[in-house]
């Protein structure tokens, strides 16, 4: 099985049904489009099974004629209308292509003394990313609740350079609590960098923690549209943090957004008022019926409050996945740390009924 991160398909082939003019695309109500038809179920990158919203499909298609542009304007014009929604100076905002690409300049600029202090569980990229580089890692268990093991991974290295925070989870979909958070930053070792990961808080009911950066010049957090905004194959993600941390990150790699259609998509995403709460409403219908389900035939499933979930299947985790893929059905890869739990990405009502009943062919006894 192939091993493969949630932001590792970097390119815009994905994109593509969204820029045609079809009556597939002239038909999508304002807030909730259909899926893109698929013979498989895909549930397995935790991407947004519905895509853009119509407004950023059409933003995206009107970008094509700018494209003998450079998108300059149009990405500061994304900054601060980011900045203004969250209540930060502009300055303190910067547009990448994907979140995984600040992710990996953090990991490279803030690792030169230090070492990486991450949770496991937990997105992968990190790790990858430190020992690419050959940093040293310091992996900490979740604690019982699934959450984040903040004091022990205040206590894994007192020479820490980065320390890495995805809250939720991926992949448990778990919260730490913000209070978790803030003593982090309190307690962390001096010099050390904290990075909150909020790839999936949208989907969640937990507060954001970019307003805490005005106040903690060692606290970068990140943001995506790969998530509940449907643009994972466009690429677009938001670093925030003192400008003096974000300078950092530009020595290891342009920030620059190369496709202006991108930068449309996410302005019209922004500006869709009903787009987060009814795909979060959505969402976690269709996540908690799940996760009852499962819990009525026995299986043991992590408190998520992303667009995916985690199933003790009791069981050596990739003979499920196997069983599974055979049946139609992906879903997400397993972590080493945990070797009887696969996770599920949260798709759409179709989807998740045909996951029900070829999980239920799979672990019938």
């Amino acid at each position: 099985m192939v091993d493969v991160t949630r932001r590792s398909i970097m390119g815009f082939a994905a994109a593509l049904p969204f820029l045609a003019h079809t009556p597939w695309v002239r038909a999508q109500s304002p807030t909730v489009a259909e899926p893109v038809p698929s013979d498989e179920v895909l549930i397995n990158f935790n991407e947004s099974p519905w895509g853009p919203v119509p407004a950023a499909r059409q933003a995206m298609e009107r970008g094509i004629a700018l494209c003998g542009r450079y998108p300059y304007k149009t990405q500061y014009k994304l900054n601060a209308l980011f900045a203004r929604q969250q209540g930060v100076p502009e300055e303190y905002v910067q547009t990448y292509s994907g979140s995984k690409a600040a992710l990996q300049h953090a990991v490279h600029a803030f690792t030169q003394n230090g070492s990486l202090v991450v949770a496991t569980p937990s997105y992968e990229d990190p790790v990858e990313a430190a020992r690419g580089r050959k940093v040293s890692v310091h992996e900490v268990p979740l604690n019982i609740q699934h959450a984040h093991d903040v004091q022990g991974m205040l206590a894994a290295d007192s020479n820490a350079g980065l320390i890495y925070l995805c809250n939720p989870n991926n992949p448990t979909g778990t919260i730490t609590p913000r209070a978790d958070i803030e003593r982090a930053l309190a307690e962390k070792p001096k010099g050390s960098i904290l990075l909150v990961d909020e790839a999936y808080l949208d989907f969640s009911d937990e507060p954001t923690c970019i307003p805490l950066v005005k106040d903690h010049p060692e606290l970068l957090v990140l943001r995506t549209f790969s998530k509940i905004y449907g643009m994972a194959g466009a690429r677009l993600g938001v670093a925030v943090g003192h400008p003096a941390l974000l300078e950092q990150l530009e020595v290891f790699g342009n920030y620059n957004v190369p496709a202006v259609s991108t930068l449309l998509g996410g302005i019209a995403s922004l500006e869709d008022a009903e787009l987060l709460p009814q795909r979060k409403q959505n969402n976690a219908r269709l996540r908690d019926e799940t996760s009852a389900w499962l819990k009525t035939r026995g299986f043991r499933c992590t408190a998520s409050q992303a667009n995916c979930f985690m199933i003790d299947v009791r069981r050596p985790a990739d003979e499920v996945v196997k069983a599974l893929a055979d049946r139609g059905v992906r879903i997400g890869r397993v972590w080493q740390s945990w070797p009887t739990w696969v996770r599920v990405s949260v798709g759409t009502d179709e989807q998740m009924r045909r996951f029900r009943e070829a999980f239920a062919q799979v672990t019938q006894d």
